[in-house]
């Protein structure tokens, strides 16, 4: 029997529909999606180089933030070059086993950030609550604990999904109508009993999001207490400064996928959907070292000092 089904998906043709239902609008987005992807892979390198680079940047919250700068520049990376060569491209045929292995890595870095945004906000908590006791609670070692635990966490919930996935059967011609194998567009296309992959999609990223979104809620609803009693003007900015970064990234990333992923199916249509996961697989990492370095003087004294060095020595 299971031979039998692997057989049927084996000998299943897939294709990435993407955009190619607006022919029009081919060339435009190509060049959109290549400049916003290039901005995206050297604000997410830099931010990374930078961090590296300077001393006073070797604190838990940039340590954090070098690793959300990873996961943006992998998952933008799984997503962004198949979907330019599909634009480019007439043939934009996909195998089986290639949609499971972009689903899978691209699921591991966006639990991975989802779970980077939540220990970002304990760390701001600790900060701000807590300054006196900030480098004794957040250790090295804890930190490092922290970082492997979010891509431990995503690795599980990524090989959960997919292992629900390859249990699926597909037969023939099967058009993804995504611009890369979103596991709920890859659903929709199985012969198959697919109950089971729906409800595990569905309890994932709704556990993920509401348990996230607690932690990351709780953290600031201490934060703004704390920063209420504060009597020094200096002291609320100070702590708004350190925090606004943050908010406005978290509120941009779980805006999109709780718009995505837990709200039924029939309330979005396809375009939507599309338009919303080009926002997060693509847009919001270009997003992130922006938000994150805009308002942060020693980021830009140190990307200032990078350049002015490059351009001396030469």
């Amino acid at each position: 029997m299971f031979l039998a089904e692997s057989n049927g998906t084996s000998e299943a043709t897939f294709t990435l529909l993407g955009f190619s239902d607006s022919p029009e609008l081919q060339v435009p987005l190509f060049l959109l999606f290549l400049a916003v992807y290039s901005f995206s892979v050297v604000g997410n390198l830099g931010m990374i180089i930078v961090i590296r680079v300077n001393p006073k940047l070797h604190t838990p919250m940039y340590f954090f933030l070098s690793h959300l700068s990873f996961a943006d520049f992998c998952y933008s990376t799984i997503i962004a070059p198949k979907m330019l060569v599909n634009l480019a491209v007439a043939d934009r045929t996909i195998s089986f086993s290639g949609c499971m292995v972009q689903f899978f890595l691209f699921c591991t870095f966006v639990v991975t950030e989802l779970i980077l945004f939540t220990v970002m906000a304990y760390d701001r908590f600790v900060a701000v609550c807590n300054p006196l006791l900030y480098t004794v609670v957040m250790s090295q070692k804890l930190c490092a604990l922290l970082v492997l635990a979010s891509y431990a966490w995503g690795v599980v919930c990524s090989l959960t999904l997919m292992c629900s996935a390859l249990k699926l059967r597909f037969r023939g011609f099967n058009t993804i109508n995504h611009f890369f194998c979103e596991l709920s567009s890859l659903i929709s296309l199985s012969c198959s009993d697919t109950s089971l992959s729906q409800l595990l999609l569905f309890t994932v990223a709704t556990f993920n999001e509401i348990s996230t979104l607690l932690v990351i809620l709780t953290s600031y609803v201490f934060i703004v207490v704390t920063t209420l009693k504060m009597r020094s003007a200096s002291g609320h900015r100070k702590a708004f400064s350190t925090c606004a970064s943050h908010l406005t990234a978290i509120t941009i990333f779980h805006g999109t996928i709780l718009f995505l992923y837990c709200v039924p199916n029939s309330k979005n249509s396809r375009h939507t959907v599309k338009v919303a996961s080009v926002f997060y697989t693509v847009v919001i990492p270009m997003l992130n070292p922006l938000i994150y370095s805009m308002r942060n003087k020693e980021v830009k004294d140190t990307v200032s000092k990078v350049i002015k060095t490059k351009l001396f020595s030469h």
